[in-house]
């Protein structure tokens, strides 16, 4: 199995280890402690007042230097080549045609010839006993082309040509934050990206298959240089050279030529498919052929659906192939704050599942936790039928201390999930309807959509590898987030993302600019439905464990009432009840919270909120148990009632962590 094959990479093993002790002794796993870098000291033309008199020798000697080595470079053969050199380069290298100021496609990255010649022994001394090599150059200017065939004679190299995407196509044309996924208007459509043509070789040849496609990518300096259109179009293209005209059926090599920090593609170009380990600004590849074509076949992007609407509504019939290992999965790194909805939302799999097709394979379910979860929380994880694995908690280095993110990092640990071929991520605080198996089928990384161009990471489908790990935690200290998380990492990591429908991962969230007529129509078409129409709800605010049974308790607060709804309030409890009495009492109510909920009421009653909730009289039977009392023993006065008198709660309910928000009640 591949997962197998790349678990047990002994090289991409150790240096994983590497990397791990590395943000280990940075503080990034299991502790983090700030340190201020050392102000950057700009290098001066001129000497400073009252200095060395001696650098200005210094600084003319290293001046000749400079214009002897400029001299040399300009006389090189490299250069200056002879007539015949000249006119073979001018009749057959054609030139690439742009306008002057489209710079989209144009990478600054300096050719290092030695590492390109060191990737091209690895490919002919695997296949061609030394030479004969036959080479598509995509992107490279004409005189690296010609660079290219003096340094690597022995190989056929010709150019491929790529029309330019127009300049009107943006990112967020090929990412949009709404489609009509269910065609009631009309079909999304994509922009469209050219395919790559080939030129004839150095020979004026005409090549039909390929043993390499070499790829030079460009590196935005200024914002996210991974959603960049022309970097995904040349990659696209790349691929599909490999994948049409590779020897045999078998997929061609892809060299990728591009700034060491910005990386190819990870799940186009998957790590398990490195030749070698990356050298400098070069990365080999030998795809797979099949996983190359069934990407490909892909949307471009999220403009249109990466599987049917309606793929969701149908019972899901299980593929006639080789058995894969797969698995749900949940992380935990806060028992105070996810262990209720862990121990649902397992309940809540079982149950849709028992629902499915009686020929769905059994799936694994599996919580990864950390070192603060308890031993008491560990056997209730089993209990409900997680598979309960240790991790070290990794932290966001840019969160704040007690931050709702601080530690979602974690996260990246589902990668290390190698016994299996496909893991499906849930967030603990969703609640699984329908059953999931449809979502096994689908590549990394396939989730629903956020805003903008982004995904939600809240349930998304995963390929565990080792070297994938590698890459997540290799780039946390340089990897800027949009929202300070994971989500906003694994978007910048993962841009090339495969849009599910948004019922795989429905946001119990109806955005404030809906009308009245809207979110009630929402609510019957999607939370209301009876039989479920929602693979997931996911919970956005205040958690169902959070509030009082009887309502959703978001109704009550200014900040959160956008994202209330009665109706997946109560599925959650369904779910809830489903469960035996002694996993019940893990989501049971801590003082301050219910003191929380009560000074909730008040104001809403004080504001005479028009939806009337806080009129609503409290039955829930946990307003009279002590969470305390029923679990680790702690002193009585934990259970004392508390009230919150004269004061108003701080913090933001939506980015404050639970803990800090009431931590002073």
């Amino acid at each position: 199995m591949r997962g197998f094959a790349c678990a047990h990479h002994a090289e991409k093993r150790h240096r994983l280890d590497r990397t791990l002790n590395s943000l280990s002794k940075r503080g990034y796993i299991g502790s983090y402690h700030y340190e201020k870098d050392a102000k950057y000291r700009p290098f001066s033309a001129l000497l400073p007042e009252g200095s060395n008199p001696k650098m200005l020798y210094v600084k003319l000697v290293l001046l000749i230097l400079m214009c002897g080595s400029f001299v040399s470079l300009l006389n090189s053969p490299s250069i200056h080549h002879d007539d015949e050199h000249l006119t073979q380069s001018s009749a057959e290298v054609p030139r690439v045609s742009y306008e002057p100021d489209d710079t989209r496609y144009v990478s600054d990255v300096t050719v290092d010839w030695p590492k390109i010649s060191k990737a091209m022994q690895l490919v002919a001394g695997a296949e061609h006993g030394g030479g004969g090599a036959r080479v598509a150059l995509l992107n490279f200017d004409d005189s690296e082309v010609q660079q290219w065939r003096t340094v690597l004679p022995r190989t056929a190299a010709a150019v491929a040509r790529l029309e330019r995407a127009g300049s009107n196509v943006t990112w967020e044309h090929l990412y949009p934050e709404w489609i009509d996924e269910e065609e009631l208007y009309h079909a999304p459509t994509c922009p469209d990206l050219p395919e790559p043509a080939v030129d004839a070789d150095g020979d004026g040849e005409e090549v039909a298959v390929f043993d390499v496609v070499a790829v030079k990518l460009p590196c935005r300096r200024g914002g996210s240089w991974s959603k960049d259109v022309a970097r995904l179009h040349l990659q696209l293209a790349a691929a599909r050279l490999a994948a049409t005209r590779g020897r045999g059926g078998a997929a061609a090599h892809v060299l990728v030529v591009s700034a060491s920090r910005c990386f190819p593609i990870p799940n186009l170009f998957r790590c398990r498919d490195e030749v070698a380990p990356r050298d400098g600004d070069v990365w080999l590849y030998r795809p797979d052929a099949d996983a190359l074509r069934r990407d490909l076949a892909l949307p471009v992007g999220s403009c249109r659906l990466a599987m049917p609407f309606s793929a969701l509504a149908e019972p899901h019939v299980a593929p006639a192939a080789p058995p894969r290992r797969e698995a749900y999965a949940t992380i935990l790194h806060s028992e105070e704050l996810y262990a209720c909805g862990a121990l649902v939302a397992a309940q809540s799999i079982r149950m849709a599942s028992a629902s499915g097709a009686p020929s769905e394979p059994e799936r694994d379910m599996v919580a990864l936790v950390d070192e603060t979860i308890s031993a008491r929380h560990r056997g209730a994880l089993e209990a409900a039928g997680w598979k309960v694995r240790a991790i070290r908690r990794v932290r966001n280095p840019r969160a704040a201390a007690d931050a709702y993110n601080e530690w979602n990092y974690s996260k990246f640990w589902l990668w290390s999930l190698t016994e299996y071929d496909r893991v499906v991520f849930l967030d603990a605080d969703l609640l699984v309807q329908r059953p999931m198996a449809p979502l096994f089928a689908m590549p990394e990384v396939s989730a629903t959509a956020n805003h903008g161009t982004l995904f939600n990471s809240g349930v998304m489908v995963v390929e565990p590898c080792g070297c994938t790990l590698r890459l997540l935690m290799d780039h946390i200290a340089d990897i800027d987030s949009y929202n300070g998380g994971d989500q906003g990492y694994l978007n910048e990591v993962f841009s090339w993302w495969h849009r599910l429908p948004s019922h795989a991962n429905y946001m119990k969230h109806f955005w404030e600019g809906d009308s009245g007529e809207r979110l009630a129509a929402a609510r019957r078409a999607v939370l209301a439905a009876e039989p479920a129409v929602a693979l997931a709800v996911h919970f956005v605010g205040m958690k169902p464990w959070f509030c009082f049974r009887d309502y959703d308790c978001n109704w009550n607060s200014p900040q959160l009432r956008q994202f209330a709804s009665d109706e997946a309030h109560a599925r959650w409890w369904r779910a809830h009840d489903a469960m035996p009495a002694a996993l019940q009492g893990f989501c049971l109510l801590d003082e301050r919270q219910k003191a929380l909920l009560r000074w909730d009421a008040a104001e809403a009653r004080a504001a005479n909120f028009s939806d009337g909730h806080w009129r609503v009289p409290i039955a829930d039977p946990r307003r009279n148990i002590c969470a305390t009392a029923a679990g680790d023993g702690e002193a009585a006065a934990a259970c004392v009632e508390r009230e919150i008198k004269n004061r108003r709660v701080e913090g933001n309910r939506v980015t404050t962590s639970y803990a800090k928000l009431i931590d002073n009640f």
